[in-house]
């Protein structure tokens, strides 16, 4: 019985180009009671398989966090047996807005300890006490309120390439540092003004929600479906669009274009771009923002250093990273010093406070 991938992504690419076939690309999330997460993981494995399931998912006690691609033609297939599921019938699936038949190239379903790192104890409030769920057409209308503090419950490197206008964009580097930062930052307006937040399908603000509202925080909203959902129901509904550039996604596609907005820039030289890479050097892979003339002039790296280390035979570069841990600029995303024109937001709530509240 086959319970984990056996195929490379090279093999697993060449299959999807034999095959022909479209692709969907969506994501799912649930909080619910799952008593055993390991037999909960190996049943989905067993079934998502022979679906040809392809994705990254966590599984927890807690619930499950999915973002997979699978054959257009199977997507029926794939819901009924959700729907065999009693706390996953008739779930919400967002659909990407842009559609890759790439976007993942392994089934990777993981038992975790929680499906988002909060770093939370979740025993010391009620997590069923949420926020309240709104739509793209109330999220609008709420933004434009002058009570209205909106939130961007990403990390600094999703929002850098895209983001509601007049949000508040946090400079952390995961969604665990955003909660008392955002805590402390608004303490002073728990109970005058409407805390509304957004991610990019809903999950963080799912947990966050709650979190604020045991905080204190009297008027808690939050995007239902996140960015992805809110594209998909402004396009569907002609409604104004109000997020500016990209949305950052988890998969090979990187990003996904809501608007036609460019708002980032390359790190290296500060032109206008938005797409991020990782550098070609296996023993960095910093994820940074690299513009096509970039790319080229610096070989798909983020220092000359590395440029270098990259041009060595593979079994030089490999003997030089040999007893050596990752390098810490992968978990950085952007934070270094060799790239200039890595955008600062340390001193956001700052400005917010004094051109906003």
């Amino acid at each position: 019985m086959q319970l984990y991938n056996k195929l490379s992504a090279k093999e697993r690419a060449e299959l999807i180009d034999k095959t022909g076939k479209n692709r969907l690309t969506l994501s799912f999330y649930q909080y619910a009671k799952i008593g055993n997460p390991q037999l909960f993981r190996d049943h989905l494995f067993i079934t998502w398989n022979t679906l040809d399931v392809l994705g990254r998912i966590y599984v927890a006690h807690e619930g499950i966090n999915g973002q997979l691609s699978l054959p257009a033609d199977r997507f029926n297939e794939f819901k009924s047996h959700l729907d065999t599921i009693e706390f996953l019938k008739d779930i919400r699936l967002n659909i990407a807005v842009e559609q890759d038949n790439k976007s993942f190239l392994k089934l990777k379903i993981k038992v975790r300890d929680k499906i988002v790192a909060d770093g939370l104890n979740d025993d010391t409030f009620d997590v069923t006490n949420k926020g309240v769920h709104v739509n793209a057409e109330k999220f609008n209308e709420l933004i434009e309120e002058e009570k209205t503090i909106l939130v961007d419950m990403r990390n600094h490197y999703e929002s850098e390439i895209g983001h509601f206008k007049n949000a508040i964009t946090p400079d952390v580097d995961t969604f665990r540092e955003s909660l008392d930062i955002i805590e402390s930052d608004l303490k002073d307006h728990k109970e005058d003004k409407n805390l509304v937040m957004y991610c990019t399908g809903g999950i963080r603000c799912e947990k966050a929600s709650a979190y604020f509202k045991h905080k204190g925080f009297k008027n808690v909203y939050q995007l239902e479906g996140g960015i992805i959902e809110y594209a998909r129901q402004v396009k569907d509904q002609n409604l104004e669009n109000k997020y500016l550039g990209q949305n950052f996604v988890f998969d090979d596609r990187r990003a996904e274009r809501i608007s036609d907005d460019v708002i980032a820039h390359c790190h290296q030289c500060g032109d206008p771009f938005d797409v991020h890479t990782n550098c070609a050097n296996e023993a960095c892979h910093l994820l940074f923002i690299q513009c096509p003339k970039c790319k080229e002039e610096m070989e798909n790296c983020c220092s000359t250093t590395c440029m270098e280390i990259n041009r060595l035979p593979y079994e030089a570069q490999k003997e030089l990273r040999k007893g050596q841990g990752n390098s810490n600029d992968i978990f950085k995303k952007g934070r270094t010093d060799h790239l200039p024109h890595k955008k600062d937001l340390r001193n956001i709530f700052d400005h917010f406070k004094t051109n906003k509240v």
